[in-house]
């Protein structure tokens, strides 16, 4: 269903018509953000033990003072190479608890706090480390309901979630929220083979591949008998990687299988897509082409990049136009 709301009109800034303009400010504004306080717990994602070596994920939790239960929590899942740390994470744990919301901001595997915890690397068929992140905080707040939101490949895992839950409950989870998610992974990979798409394949190489150096430092036993060179692309680090580690005979069968494009139709929950049109990372034209169940609404916006949405002069209290959508859509629905 297309979601089609006055509240949806967006204005791109006038220095930032561009849609990569809007995606690098997006990532490179200053920022000034209220100093970290959150409390950091570790969630089990595997069935070996911790003791054993089983992978943990972090979940950092930042709780009001006014908060009680029922009043809903929400759980944020940030995008490729971001962390708990990122950017938009920040900002609208801000504003939520500003609200009286508790807020949980989950780190994939290896990622922000959760760097050391996991031998596996994060992809976007690990939906059910965003289970296991539910799980833990419904038995942490058992009285009190969950909106989750998914930036870029937190959006992505959350839709896979969804669509593996059908109608069964996942923790406390009362709706969602996709945000520019990866719908089609082959489309992607055809976007970053593109010239205009080569400078976030080489961005999202370096970053990943610092990672991935990483966890074999700290974990030999996962690591080739000799490190590689740093790859060209994104591609060869999944066909690498990622698919042989999470059990994927290679790369296309990593797309095929972890896209949740074709599972759309399979989701049973409430959940809000959100994406702009002239995203240059995430291709918006497959979230037409795959059939929607009733359950999954969709905002598309002419506009603002891949997660940038920075807007011009209007009635919001700053340019963040995608934060104040945000809000409107924890505390109304829509």
């Amino acid at each position: 269903m297309l979601v089609r709301t006055e509240h949806w009109k967006f204005r791109p800034h006038p220095l930032l018509r561009n849609a990569h303009l809007q995606t690098v400010a997006a990532v490179y504004l200053p920022r000034r953000h209220a100093p970290y306080g959150a409390k950091v717990h570790r969630v089990p994602v595997d069935r070996t033990p911790p003791r054993l070596g089983g992978d943990q994920i972090a979940l950092h939790d930042d709780c009001p003072d006014c908060w009680r239960p029922p009043r809903p929590a929400v759980l944020m899942i940030h995008g490729l190479a971001g962390c708990y740390n990122s950017a938009y994470m920040c900002r609208m744990t801000e504003r939520l608890t500003a609200r009286g919301y508790r807020v949980f901001r989950m780190d994939m595997r290896g990622c922000g706090a959760g760097e050391g915890l996991a031998k596996l690397p994060t992809h976007c068929g690990r939906s059910g480390d965003v289970a296991a992140a539910l799980g833990f905080v419904a038995a942490l707040c058992p009285e009190a309901p969950v909106y989750a939101i998914g930036f870029s490949l937190g959006g992505c895992l959350l839709l896979n979630l969804l669509a593996e839950a059908g109608e069964a409950f996942v923790g406390n989870l009362n709706r969602s929220l996709a945000i520019c998610p990866p719908i089609d992974l082959f489309a992607v990979e055809r976007r970053f083979n593109s010239p205009a798409g080569r400078p976030y394949d080489r961005f999202f190489v370096k970053k990943l591949w610092k990672q991935i150096v990483d966890r074999w430092r700290r974990f030999p036993e996962t690591a080739p008998p000799a490190i590689p060179r740093q790859p060209r692309r994104l591609r060869h680090i999944d066909e690498m990687v990622i698919a042989p580690s999470g059990g994927f005979a290679s790369a296309d069968d990593y797309y095929a299988q972890t896209q949740p494009g074709p599972k759309l139709a399979s989701i049973r929950q409430p959940v809000l897509i959100v994406a702009a049109q002239d995203d240059p990372i995430v291709p918006t034209a497959p979230l037409l082409e795959y059939e929607h169940s009733d359950t999954v609404q969709t905002a598309i916006v002419p506009y603002g990049g891949h997660l940038g949405f920075i807007a011009g002069a209007n009635t919001d209290p700053d340019k963040r136009w995608l934060d104040w959508r945000i809000l409107e859509w924890v505390e109304t629905g829509h």
